[in-house]
């Protein structure tokens, strides 16, 4: 993996700091790359060095936060789910501006439709209806009930302002997964 330059990485992270901090405050739609390049102390041409436009950059931030959460599965696919949810509720704990901007945004409806997507492929080996307690449940069914209900226990998380810990989380939401799967 090429090394890359500190000046540039600091520039990157001071762009989608700033966007994420001005769609705390005002519509994605309001948000101009002047606006951003105002907020984040850089030239419009920085911006353009490394996004096509306000679009590209939202998109790139998303897919950079959703490869994260994406590690997160791969070093604990072999735990239980208890222990599994700890690195998630803290990462979203640690992340909290954007995950409570993006499920507050309405100009980034798609995050939420791409996380679910994610989450329906992290969990679709999880759900088993051929034999106990769900074998008379269609895996779709089960799936969609299991990811949605996921989705909304963060959302509800995050825009609650994370009123329990993680760790209280993450025991609370694996005992709920356990008792579904």
């Amino acid at each position: 993996m090429p090394k890359v330059d500190r000046r540039i990485a600091k520039s990157q992270e001071a762009i989608k700091k700033s966007l994420i901090e001005l769609m705390s405050e005002k519509n994605f739609d309001e948000i101009t790359i002047q606006d951003i390049s105002n907020h984040a102390n850089v030239s419009r041409g920085t911006i353009y060095l490394h996004y096509v436009d306000k679009f590209d950059l939202l998109d790139k931030l998303i897919e950079e936060h959703i490869n994260e959460m994406g590690e997160i599965c791969e070093t604990t696919s072999e735990m239980d789910f208890k222990d599994a949810n700890l690195p998630w509720f803290e990462y979203l704990e640690n992340n909290y501006l954007f995950f409570s901007t993006m499920l507050a945004s309405k100009g980034a409806p798609s995050f939420r439709r791409q996380f679910h997507e994610f989450l329906i492929e992290e969990f679709k080996d999880e759900v088993d209806t051929s034999q106990g307690k769900n074998h008379e449940l269609n895996e779709d069914v089960l799936l969609q009930f299991i990811v949605t209900s996921y989705v909304g226990m963060v959302e509800w998380w995050i825009t609650n302002g994370m009123p329990y810990p993680p760790q209280v989380m993450a025991e609370q939401v694996g005992m709920l997964l356990e008792r579904n799967l």
